[in-house]
This record gives structure tokens, sequence and C-alpha cells, in this order.
């Protein structure tokens, strides 16, 4: 690929984040015009790491690796239409083919193409690995916390480690809400209200991903890389980049999280549908 095709891959991820500031501005103009900023929590953060996905960088029968056509190859779509399902829609609203590959220059409204793993390692450093699994690089984002009337602090980093599952938690504390008279089924999340005000969180958080699993109690990490993987161990407080495995000098430390994880995955359902014949997270065979 081109340097100029590379540079437009990362181009077009910045004007998306332009794209998102923008429409956060309207939000926050908005919240101010109606009086609502001060006591608004705002919660910001992304979903994972840098995609290493190489969808988009090679033509698919789908979507060709071919250069604009003159015209529309579809019917223009009504404006009560749908896209097919599924994440790449074969054309665009006004009927040119959604295309992808080397002859895509990234960018127009009728082109797909991720930006690889090259940006992907300049996005996820000095982080391991990538969206999908669970080392650092899978999983780290900063989140902001901005509410002016509950928060007393301004511009200071906390760092107690949380997950996504506690922003339902934290906004259902927040509101006072009661549970319902239906069963439900609990929030696995627990509220960050505490480290707004610097205070600790005493909790695991446990992760599973197509196989890529781990666990993180205080400063430890157990983690592991699909399925099969052996496990290991690094102390976050000291090692953020994952770069010394301790698993072979601490194994009662790997015995005593791999236990929590074990008993994690089966009370939610993780466990059994990861096991396979021959494979088990402690090497044991599937119980069933």
């Amino acid at each position: 690929m081109s340097q100029k095709w590379e540079s437009a891959g990362m181009e077009v991820y910045a004007a998306m984040i332009d794209r998102m500031d923008q429409g956060i501005g309207k939000l926050i103009a908005e919240l101010k015009r109606t009086g609502q900023f001060e006591n608004t929590l705002i919660l910001f953060l992304q979903d994972n790491g840098g995609c290493a996905e190489v969808m988009g960088r090679a033509g698919n029968k789908e979507h060709p690796n071919i250069d604009r056509p003159e015209k529309p190859a579809f019917p223009v779509m009504k404006p009560e239409e749908f896209s097919a399902a599924g994440s790449v829609p074969k054309q665009t609203r006004d009927g040119f083919p959604v295309r992808m590959g080397p002859k895509v220059m990234p960018g127009g409204p009728d082109t797909y193409v991720a930006y690889g793993r090259g940006w992907a390692n300049v996005s996820n450093t000095p982080f391991r690995e990538y969206k999908h699994w669970v080392h650092e690089g899978g999983i780290s984002t900063p989140l902001i916390a901005h509410w002016p009337n509950g928060i007393a602090v301004k511009g200071e980093l906390r760092k107690q480690p949380g997950h996504l599952i506690d922003i339902a938690a934290t906004c259902v504390d927040l509101a006072g809400a009661k549970p319902g008279e239906q069963p439900a089924t609990p929030l696995e999340g627990k509220t960050l209200v505490a480290a707004f005000a610097n205070k600790p969180l005493d909790r695991d958080i446990f992760w599973e991903h197509e196989g890529n699993r781990a666990i993180r109690s205080g400063d430890w990490k157990l983690v592991a890389k699909g399925p099969g993987a052996q496990w290991e161990l690094y102390n976050i407080a000291t090692d953020r980049t994952e770069a010394t495995d301790l698993a072979s000098k601490n194994p009662e430390k790997v015995s005593e999280l791999t236990a929590k994880w074990e008993a994690w995955g089966k009370r939610t359902q993780v466990l059994p549908w990861i096991w396979k014949p021959d494979y088990s997270p402690t090497g044991k065979k599937d119980p069933k």
C-alpha cells in the first residue's frame, strides 16, 4: 500500500474524531442553553483499544476494489428504506457501490477501509494487543467524568480501575432508582461514585471475549490470549505494559485468580460454552 493511501486511513480516523467532537459540543451548548449543564453528569470513553482488523483493505464480491463508477450501480434508496444487515452496507443511499481495497482512497461516502494494524499499533503504544484481546491494548481507555454540581474537584486524575459495565450501575445509583417488582438480572457493574471522591473501589474485574480472558484483582492481572493459551500474570502497578510474566514465580496467585475467574465464568454462564474437549483455563477436562 502507498504512503498516501495509508495516511488517508488515519486522516479519516481523525476526521471521525473531529465530527464526534463537534457533536459533543452541540450537546453541551444545548445543555447550557437549557440550564442543565451544571447538574448533568457527562461520561466519555472509547469502547476498546485500537482496531487491528483489516476489513476493507482488500475488495470482495459485494464490495469491489474498483475506481468510483461514473453513475450509480443500484437504485436510489427510498427515505424509509434501511441498509441490508451487517456492518458494511452494499451501497450508498444514492446508489453507488460501497467499495473496498487498494484502489479505493479512504474517505468518500462510498468507501469502507479499516486503518489496519500499523495505525492500531500507533494508537495503542505502548500497550500490548488490540481490540478483541484483553491485554491492556484491547481494554484500556480513560474515562472522563464531568459534573460540576456533583464532583467537587476539577482536573484531577483517578487511578481506580473500572469497567464499561459500571456506567449503568453509576447512573442507577445517582438516579436513586429502585428495583422494580418484576425479577431482573442484577447489574454486574459497580457504581463509580466513590472513585469520583477518590475513594477505593473494592472489587475484582473480569473479562471474556471469544476465549480471551482476564481478571484484575488489586494490582494483579491474570490474562490469556485465546482458548487453550496459558495464563499470564502481571503486576499492573509496576508493569502496565505487561512485559514481564510473573506466573511461574507466583503459582499461588495464579491458582487464586484462576479460581476466581472460573467461579465468575460459571456464575455468569461464560462457562461452559468456552470449554472444548482438550481445553480448559486450568488444564482440566471439561466437567461435562
